[in-house]
């Protein structure tokens, strides 16, 4: 059985996780009911593993422009797909969207949840996103490569702070490729100004962030100035 939390919402998690039914692939049904194990989450989009397939999603949300998006790594989020699904992103093949802001129900956590990132996690095969460099002009994609990379990092990471623009950045080892990535985890950004440091690795990462980050979720930005840009949504731990 699944670990999870002990809180009000457990039995909630408990019983959808039980009725979901269980789907070789994405089912993408307008209007349909969805649930997603949340892995990041940004203004842009919330990264899930949909609970039906195990597959990557990018949810759109239609956030107010004054909201912070508000849910944590491995929540458990419902929500109903948009009438109209704006799937046909050819830079991010994995978004959709949502007619309103899902409703959190609870955390899902255990073996249950390892074993759901470890299938998800990219193998080392190639650059990251199969590309070199910081970004890729848009006009290039043609839908036929992901735009989300659960990365069990080689070496690091390691959370850097930029004086210049204040920005935050992670680094790991990716390949045979020295990776550097903006950093779009707020958690990350809080916890190198609680530490007052402008650089954390190892055990001092640990300890600023509550759990050993074991794996570096990147995702590929929308389109700015014509390209798409490699970012860090999140650092996440096994589960």
């Amino acid at each position: 059985m699944a670990l999870f939390r002990r809180d009000h919402l457990s039995n909630d998690v408990r019983q959808i996780l039980a009725t979901l039914p269980q789907r070789d692939r994405v089912y993408l049904q307008p209007g349909a009911t969805v649930h997603g194990l949340v892995l990041g989450s940004t203004p842009v989009d919330t990264v899930v593993i949909d609970l039906e397939s195990g597959a990557v999603l990018r949810w759109r949300i239609p956030w107010p422009d004054d909201a912070e998006p508000f849910f944590e790594p491995f929540g458990v989020i419902e929500g109903t797909l948009a009438q109209s699904l704006d799937d046909d992103d050819l830079a991010q093949p994995e978004a959709v969207s949502l007619a309103d802001i899902p409703r959190q129900v609870g955390t899902y956590r255990g073996k249950h949840v390892r074993a759901l990132l470890e299938n998800v996690a990219s193998p080392s095969d190639g650059p990251l996103f199969g590309f070199r460099g910081p970004s890729a002009p848009y006009w290039e994609f043609r839908g036929d490569r992901p735009s989300v990379a659960l990365i069990a990092t080689a070496t690091g990471p390691q959370v850097l702070r930029r004086r210049e623009d204040n920005s935050t950045w992670v680094r790991f080892g990716w390949e045979l490729d020295d990776v550097w990535l903006l950093c779009e985890d707020r958690f990350v950004a809080r916890a190198l100004d609680a530490a007052r440091r402008d650089s954390l690795t190892g055990k001092e990462l640990t300890t600023a962030l509550g759990f050993r980050p074991t794996y570096v979720l990147a995702t590929l930005s929308e389109p700015q100035d014509g390209h798409c840009y490699k970012i860090c949504t999140s650092l996440l731990a096994r589960s």
